[in-house]
């Protein structure tokens, strides 16, 4: 008897341990915002490659696309990650706003198909994470549906957030507006194509694994 109570605590101890061991932190926000950049900076720093590209074009990221054993150091202390960039949402998706990259018609319909298949699978991916980054384009309002909307969706998931506002070296960008726009959170500015404001954001990001 004290030998199958001893094999169930392992387990249950065992299931504790790994769930800590490797964090799923999820990048959501609006089409180009810079969740590839920035989860190709992260990669880049730690692991030397990219995680996936990068396109001027909007939902470029149409599918899921993950970056498994990442490990970041910060004082010491290492957490494993799982990266978990997804496409990005959008609460309208016309096939004309993609012919004017260039695509044509049919392949524009096909882009919005996909757009809009991508959109379903990150709401899907939510409930999947332990943590998530939004990512806000400081050079736009921030006050759109499609943050409220993410953001909503997380706190009735009780996920921890970390709110960044992405592009600061652009002349456009405004980060206070961001952080009145959610003064409940944590705002950290960054550029994730020039590698700006990294420290700060590793160690903003380290914080918030605590609340896991």
């Amino acid at each position: 008897m004290i030998k199958i109570i001893r094999n169930f605590a392992r387990r249950i101890f065992s299931g504790i341990f790994k769930k800590r061991g490797e964090i799923k932190l999820g990048f959501y926000g609006s089409p180009n915002a810079g969740k590839t950049s920035l989860a190709n900076r992260i990669c880049q720093d730690w692991l030397g490659e990219d995680l996936g590209s990068v396109s001027k074009v909007p939902h470029e990221t149409r599918e899921v696309q993950f970056k498994e054993k990442v490990m970041l150091e910060r004082d010491g202390k290492k957490i494993e990650f799982k990266l978990i960039d997804t496409p990005g949402i959008a609460t309208k998706i016309d096939f004309e706003d993609f012919m004017k990259f260039g695509l044509k018609k049919k392949e524009a319909q096909e882009r919005a198909k996909e757009a809009t298949h991508g959109i379903i699978e990150s709401i899907k991916w939510l409930d999947d994470m332990d943590a998530v980054i939004i990512l806000i384009d400081s050079t736009l309002n921030p006050y759109s549906q499609v943050n409220i909307t993410i953001i909503g969706n997380l706190v009735a998931r009780d996920i921890p957030v970390l709110v960044v506002a992405n592009k600061i070296d652009l002349k456009k960008s405004d980060i206070k507006k961001v952080q009145g726009a959610f003064p409940e959170y944590n705002v950290v500015g960054i550029s994730a194509k020039e590698g700006e404001n990294m420290d700060e954001f590793y160690e903003e990001l380290f914080k918030l694994v605590k609340k896991v």
